[in-house]
């Protein structure tokens, strides 16, 4: 009596040995095969962090990318529960770089402007200007230059907060800086 085997597929073996194969020849189909068996698990896991369909799927797209080269850097016992930490730490870098904003001042923006570097004695006098200068700009960039700068608030919550859409807000916190640096330089040339 004959036996026949039938050839082995990738989707048949187990998680350590498709490691195992990639981490040997760098075969993407190979890692592609084991990705593909999580990344429901993946997305699942983007989706609670990220909360925003698309870019979870943008998450899952990127782990992927990322897999390449950390499945030959990392020396991996269980595949899902190691995937599972990537995936997590993936997303909260994205999170963090989202909230990322510039921890800039308005005095570090204006650092070409004196009035805003005064000594001990000239302090109250900047920042009359500077108060001054605030009252001139439209009541959008006001609100905006005041929430990003001096509340410290990201886009995201400016738009929260006031209503306007993610471009506006930049377009009023660009112009607006803009504004008070032309304002307050004209000042100090008085």
């Amino acid at each position: 009596m004959k036996f026949f085997t039938r050839p082995v597929k990738p989707e048949d073996l187990a998680d350590d040995v498709l490691v195992s194969n990639y981490r040997t020849d760098g075969d993407l189909a190979v890692l592609g095969k084991l990705y593909e068996r999580y990344m429901s698990l993946v997305y699942g896991v983007c989706l609670k962090y990220l909360q925003d369909d698309e870019a979870a799927k943008d998450a899952v797209m990127g782990i992927f990318e990322e897999l390449i080269t950390k499945v030959k850097q990392h020396e991996i016992k269980e595949f899902r529960p190691w995937l599972y930490v990537l995936s997590r730490n993936y997303c909260l870098m994205q999170l963090r770089a989202g909230k990322k904003m510039e921890t800039v001042t308005l005095d570090d923006f204006m650092e070409f402007t004196p009035v805003l570097h005064p000594d001990n004695d000239n302090r109250e006098e900047a920042m009359q200007a500077l108060e001054k200068c605030i009252g001139k700009l439209t009541a959008a960039q006001q609100q905006s230059v005041s929430l990003f700068y001096l509340e410290q608030k990201c886009y995201k919550d400016i738009v929260a907060l006031t209503g306007f859409t993610l471009n506006e807000v930049k377009s009023y916190i660009q112009n607006g800086k803009r504004n008070l640096k032309i304002c307050l330089e004209k000042n100090s040339e008085q």
